[in-house]
Order: C-alpha cells, then structure tokens, then sequence
C-alpha cells in the first residue's frame, strides 16, 4: 500500500515535471510568436504610415494643380468674357453710322501715319468753301508738290449686311438697288471736295475702310448675290472718284511716297545747281580780281626796272666826273604772264 502511494507519487511529479517543461516551452512559443507579431505589425504600421503620406502628397498635388487649372480657367473664362464685351462694343460701333465714320478715319490716319511722313498729309483738313458758302472739310489731305489730294472716309454697312443674307429674290432687288444707291450717295459726298480752283489734284479718293466690301464691288458679288457693281465703278470715274481699300490705298501712298522721294532729290538737284551757280560767279569775280592785281604787278615790274635803267644812268653821269664808277649793275624783272 505504503509502495503503492510512492509509486503513485512519483507519477504525479514526473507529470509535473514534464508539464512544466511543456508550460516553459509554450510560453517560449508564444513570446516568439508575439515578438514576430509585434515586428509584423511594426513593419505594417510603418508601411501604413508611409502609404499615408504618399497618398497625402499625391492628394495635395492633385488639388493643387486642380486649382491652377481652375484658376487658369478662370482667367480664360474672364478674356473670353472680355473679348465678348469688345466683340460687343465694336458691333455698337459699326451699327451707329457716326462711330463708324470715326472708326474710319482712325483707320484711314494709321494707314496714313505708317507710310508718309507728318508733314506729307493733314486730317480734317480744310479745302475750301461750297457753293452754299460752308466749310469744306475733307477727313485726309495728301499734300504732293504745291497740290491737294483730297481722301474721304466712307462706310456704307448697313444695306450691304441686308443683301449679304438676305434670300428672297424681291427683296434682294430691292436691297441691291438701296445698297448701290448708298454707294452713289457716298460717291457725290467724296466728289465735292474735287476743286483744282483750291489747288486740289483734278481727283479724290474715296477709302472704304472694309476689304469685304471692297473686295465685292471689284467681283461683282456681295456674299453670295450678284450685284453689278461695274457701273458703280464707272460712276466714281466719270465724278473723279477713285475708290480705295486699305491694300490698294497702301499701295497708292507707296506710290506718292516714291514720287516725294523723287521731288526731293529733284530739289536737292535744283539747290545744288544753285551753289554750283553762285560758287562760278564768285570764281569770275575772283578772276577779275587776279587780273587787276596781275595789271597793278604788271605796271610795278615797269616801275622797277625803269627805276633800275635811271640808275644805270646816274652811274655813268658818276663815272664822267669822277673817273671811276660803282658799277651798279640793274636787276629787271620780268613782267607776270597773262593768262
């Protein structure tokens, strides 16, 4: 019984034993394990962290340059916007007859002001009077020698629009004839300052500051209608009006400018011939001077050698009296060559 009970004993301690050495080795794995889980969710939480700012910087990148674009768009929107106002104020301007006869002349004094210079035109100028006794004032002058060309901005818009879209058959007649006649009317206008009397040229000029309209009255075609518009043309000439457009009036004033150049080297050529002229009269008259002093040396030389000669004479009256002479020999000069 009593060997029994030890047996049993030492049973129970060699459990023991070996399950504390399974506790040992448990709690040993379980350390590891929560060593590796903590490593792991170190290296994850760093991982996380990092992924985080990536994705932070990439989010503010994208939100900046969302901005910019934004921003940009903005100010795109705002030209635009401002483009459309101008687009606006210069379609008032062209539908108000009077601002579009100042925005003519604007034109008609660029193109003016990039070719000839200052003192070869005038705007607003002055022509004379008219038959009721008013004010002639053309809006361009060219001045060539002691000559006027006188230039007249006109713009006859609206029944050209009219007719450029217009469809219907009888109603583009009607326009035509409406648009032909404001044409004639402009023509008559730009003829009046045509006045050789106040030493303008025997011609005006007429200056459409459009090459649209230009353009059609030369084809014969406005839009898609055609309109004859050659007696139009013939009806400027037979007035004395030529009619212009920007390109060809550049092309005319080109044209003036090589005929000042000219003039200017014609009056150099003039005042050269001048000096040259005054420059020969004071070479004769400084001939004339030489040749009064060449006579006063010419009878000075005389003079002398006469004086000489008398004094050849004195010597031999010396040589009679006192046996002997000085010997005095003359010097005689020769008179200067005439030239």
């Amino acid at each position: 019984m009593f060997a029994g009970g030890i047996a049993f004993g030492a049973v129970v301690v060699y459990v023991l034993t070996k399950k504390g050495q399974g506790l040992s080795l448990i709690q040993n794995q379980i350390n590891e394990i929560s060593r590796t889980l903590d490593m792991k969710l170190g290296e994850s939480s760093k991982q996380m962290h990092e992924s985080m700012q990536n994705q932070y910087r990439e989010s503010k990148n994208i939100i900046r340059e969302v901005t910019e674009r934004l921003t940009r768009l903005d100010e795109t929107n705002k030209q635009i916007v401002g483009f459309a106002d101008q687009l606006q104020s210069l379609q008032d301007i062209l539908q108000n007859p009077k601002q579009r006869g100042v925005l003519g002349e604007y034109y008609l004094e660029t193109v003016l002001k990039n070719v000839l210079p200052v003192s070869a035109y005038a705007m607003q100028y002055k022509i004379g009077k008219s038959d009721d006794d008013k004010d002639l004032i053309v809006d361009a002058a060219i001045f060539v020698a002691d000559k006027i060309i006188p230039v007249d901005s006109k713009f006859s818009l609206e029944n050209y629009n009219r007719l450029a879209v217009e469809r219907s058959p009888v109603e583009r007649a009607r326009l035509e004839k409406l648009f032909k006649q404001d044409l004639k009317n402009r023509i008559d206008e730009t003829a009046k300052y045509v006045r050789p009397q106040d030493s303008t040229m025997d011609f005006a000029l007429m200056f459409i500051p459009s090459e649209a309209i230009y353009y059609d009255l030369t084809i014969s075609q406005v839009g898609a209608v055609r309109v004859n518009t050659a007696d139009l043309i013939q009806y400027g000439l037979k007035k004395r009006v030529h009619i212009v457009s920007p390109n060809s009036f550049y092309a005319f004033l080109q044209t003036i400018m090589q005929g000042l150049r000219q003039m200017q080297i014609e009056q150099s050529t003039k005042e050269i011939l001048k000096r040259v002229q005054e420059l020969s009269r004071h070479i004769t008259v400084h001939d004339q001077y030489m040749s009064k002093l060449g006579s006063a040396l010419g009878t000075s030389v005389s003079h002398y050698n006469s004086a000489y000669r008398e004094l050849k004479k004195v010597d031999k009256d010396v040589l009679k009296i006192t046996g002997s002479s000085p010997d005095v020999e003359p010097l005689t000069l020769e008179k200067p060559e005439e030239v």
